[in-house]
């Protein structure tokens, strides 16, 4: 954990750093927001920010944004009112932390951002082998390919193999390349020069210089542009890199892991993954199998995900059912360990009783969970009727109208998200974007997505 202190705390900084130290913090301090925006800029990266209730906020937040730096900024003061602590938190701030320093909330607050990227909880002997296997390449400088389906928890495994590598002391740095522009990754990975583009008001730090002498994960790798993939392709091949706008190469240590939901000798195929790039990353490839098929980690993991939202939400520690368990477990999970958390997490928030009954498993819209079962002969019905959702036969129609139909109906029952809808459909969130381009050309309505519910429990 890499925490940057923004301001004096009126000599409370002391205090709070040796407190962050002691569990294991590298805290760094500057005195104000354009100096923290400069060491961001360097390169020497933060995984949390906590700054004085006192400085603009909102100007640091929307500093970070414009910059594309994620970080969460934690707002801290003391003897500070309860107005000020919920200005603070509607200028963007995540929470509030009172000063004095208290260890426990610092350690809470520490521990709630960090969120163990790095502990594996498993139990399934299928795990298992893959977890030894991650044990056996850790310490090496292979490249590693993480795949398997969304929400398996590939960023969790990329972060464990650094843990236990001989980095572990060095910056690991994520760079999510489906979340970035087409048009900023470059800058996003290589960093730019000041004026180099419009935006560029002084000079960044890339995520390869920012992860010098660590590790760089490169999470769903598929989703990157093939005219970008060559650069790519040099930067981990000489270990050189060239800032946008720049004139002089930059030499970096780094070793790479890469994530993808898709099968990259397929995208291979389909010309848009360089197949050099692919003997590059995968060294080892270590294959995540789904929840689906781990069926002890599913036990495992309902109970650990109870006891951490009981804790966090300050709730007593119920067990779960017989009832419930055997719910879950009939469950398919199609979003796999991200939609077990959510729903435990909902669990732990609506169960009334002395337990966790089944009653408490829901879906987000309240709704039942489908047994296996019950998906599968819904699928199965739903493909041999129409699987656009219709009642017109298949018989007659051609592929590409029915995939069009299946895209669509598809997307609308996603409320209009992409990303959702291309996990249904097993397609990449850039295929399915070309897709939609084809089918607006041609006049077709295509589901806009919908404004975010404010749910409340």
């Amino acid at each position: 954990m890499r925490l940057l202190i923004i301001g004096s705390l009126n000599g409370q900084i002391g205090a709070a750093s040796q407190i962050a130290i002691s569990r294991g913090a590298k805290v760094s301090q500057v005195d104000d927001i354009e100096m923290a925006l400069m060491s961001l800029r360097s390169g020497k990266g933060a995984d949390m920010a906590m700054i004085d209730v006192n400085l603009p906020i909102s100007h640091l937040v929307e500093s970070l944004s414009n910059e594309r730096i994620s970080l969460p900024v934690i707002a801290c003061g003391i003897n500070t009112d309860a107005t000020a602590a919920a200005n603070a938190i509607r200028a963007g701030a995540k929470e509030f932390l009172p000063l004095p320093p208290d260890p426990e909330l610092i350690a809470a607050v520490l521990e709630a951002v960090a969120e163990d990227n790095s502990k594996l909880i498993f139990s399934d002997p299928a795990m298992a082998e893959v977890v030894r296997l991650a044990d056996q390449i850790a310490p090496s400088a292979a490249s590693v390919l993480i795949n398997g389906e969304t929400g398996t928890g590939k960023e969790v495994m990329a972060s464990y193999l650094h843990s236990k590598s001989t980095r572990a002391d060095k910056p690991f740095v994520c760079v999510n390349c489906a979340a970035i522009p087409e048009n900023l990754l470059e800058s996003e990975l290589f960093g730019h020069e000041k004026g180099a583009f419009t935006g560029a008001v002084a000079r960044r730090i890339g995520k390869f210089e920012e992860a010098n002498g660590g590790t760089l994960l490169l999470d769903e790798i598929s989703e990157m542009d093939i005219a970008l993939q060559a650069k790519l392709l040099r930067a981990i091949q000489e270990r050189v890199i060239d800032r946008v706008g720049g004139t002089k190469p930059v030499t970096v240590d780094i070793r790479i892991l890469a994530t993808s939901n898709r099968d990259l000798a397929e995208a291979v195929r389909e010309k848009t993954f360089r197949e050099d790039l692919l003997f590059r990353l995968n060294v080892v490839t270590l294959k995540i199998p789904p929840l689906r098929q781990r069926p002890a980690d599913i036990v495992t993991l309902s109970s650990h995900f109870v006891k951490k939202y009981s804790e966090m939400n300050g709730l007593e520690l119920r067990p779960v059912s017989e009832a419930a368990m055997e719910k879950i477990k009939r469950n398919p999970w199609k979003g796999n360990v991200r939609e077990l958390e959510n729903a435990m997490h909902r669990a732990v928030l609506l169960a009334s009783g002395s337990d966790i009954g089944p009653e408490a498993i829901l879906m987000p819209d309240g709704s039942d969970i489908p047994s296996s079962g019950a998906v599968a002969s819904e699928m199965t019905s739903s493909a041999v009727s129409n699987p656009a959702g219709g009642e017109t036969p298949l018989v007659g129609r051609t592929v590409a109208d029915v995939e069009k139909d299946l895209i669509l109906n598809t997307l609308e029952h996603c409320l209009g998200n992409r990303t959702h809808a291309a996990n249904i459909l097993g397609i990449s969130i850039r295929t399915l974007r070309n897709k939609l381009k084809l089918y607006s050309g041609e006049g077709a309505a295509v589901p806009q997505p919908s404004a975010p519910q404010r749910v409340s429990y």
